[in-house]
C-alpha cells in the first residue's frame, strides 16, 4: 500500500512539473557545442553550460533562455538593448536577447580589470544557440509545448557529425549597436520561422534547423572576431 502511495504522489509531482509553463529548454547538448565548434569557439565544450546551471538555479537562469513574442512582434535593436537590464531576473516573458548583450559586457568587465571572464562568455555562447531555436521566440502556447523537445533535438543525434552542413555567412559587430542589430535581425527570422510550422502545424525540418543553427554560428563567429579586435 505504502508503494502504490508513493508511486501516485510521484506520478502527480512528475505531472504538475510537466504542466509548469517554461519554454527555456533549448537546443540539446551536442547541437549547441556544434555550433560554437563550427564558429571557432576555444572552449566548445562550455556551450551547453547555461542549461546544466538552469537545473539549480530555476527561473533565474531559465528566463534568460527564451523570449515569448506575440505573433505581429516585430524585434528592434532597442528593443534588445531595453531588455539587458531584465538580466537574471525572474520574468516570465523571457529576455533572451538582453542576456545575449548583458553576459558578453560582462565577460569584457571581466577581461578588462583582468579577471576570468570566460564564465560569462560561455553563457553568452549558449544565449547565441538559443536565439536560433524558432520555438524560443514565440508564444510559449499549446504548439509549442507539444512540439518544443522534438524540435530540440531534431538534428541532435547527428549534428556532430554532420557539421559541413552548417553554413556561415559573414557578420560584422564593430560596437555593441552592431550586436544589437544583429541580434534582432537573427531573432526576426527565427520568430517569423517558428510562427511559420506553427501555421502549418508541423516540426522544424533538418534543412530549416541547419539553416538556423547557422545565424547562431555565424553570429558567435563574428563576436569572437571581435573579441579578438579589442584584447
Amino acid at each position: 500500500m505504502k508503494k502504490i502511495r508513493f508511486l501516485s504522489s510521484l506520478l502527480f509531482t512528475l505531472s504538475l512539473i510537466m504542466l509548469l509553463p517554461s519554454n527555456s529548454k533549448a537546443w540539446h547538448d551536442e547541437t549547441h557545442i556544434a555550433i560554437a565548434k563550427v564558429a571557432g569557439y576555444a572552449k566548445w565544450y562550455n556551450a551547453a553550460g547555461a542549461d546544466i546551471a538552469r537545473v539549480k538555479a530555476g527561473k533565474i537562469e531559465g528566463h534568460n533562455h527564451y523570449r515569448n513574442n506575440p505573433f505581429g512582434t516585430v524585434v528592434t535593436p532597442e528593443m534588445v538593448l531595453e531588455q539587458t537590464e531584465k538580466y537574471n531576473q525572474i520574468e516570465d516573458d523571457g529576455h533572451l536577447y538582453g542576456a545575449i548583450i548583458a553576459s558578453f559586457r560582462d565577460y569584457i568587465e571581466y577581461i578588462k580589470i583582468g579577471k576570468f571572464g570566460e564564465n560569462h562568455f560561455a553563457y553568452c555562447v549558449h544565449y547565441i544557440g538559443d536565439l536560433s531555436q524558432p520555438l524560443h521566440n514565440t508564444l510559449y502556447n499549446q504548439f509549442n509545448r507539444k512540439h518544443h523537445i522534438a524540435i530540440d533535438g531534431i538534428i541532435n543525434d547527428e549534428v556532430l557529425n554532420t557539421m559541413q552542413k552548417i553554413k556561415l555567412y559573414p557578420i560584422k559587430i564593430e560596437s555593441e549597436e552592431d550586436l544589437a542589430r544583429e541580434i534582432a535581425r537573427i531573432a526576426n527570422i527565427s520568430m517569423n520561422l517558428g510562427y511559420t510550422i506553427e501555421n502549418e502545424n508541423r516540426l522544424l525540418s533538418k534543412e530549416e534547423a541547419y539553416s538556423q543553427i547557422g545565424h547562431s554560428a555565424s553570429l558567435l563567429k563574428a563576436i569572437l572576431e571581435y573579441v579578438e579586435k579589442i584584447n
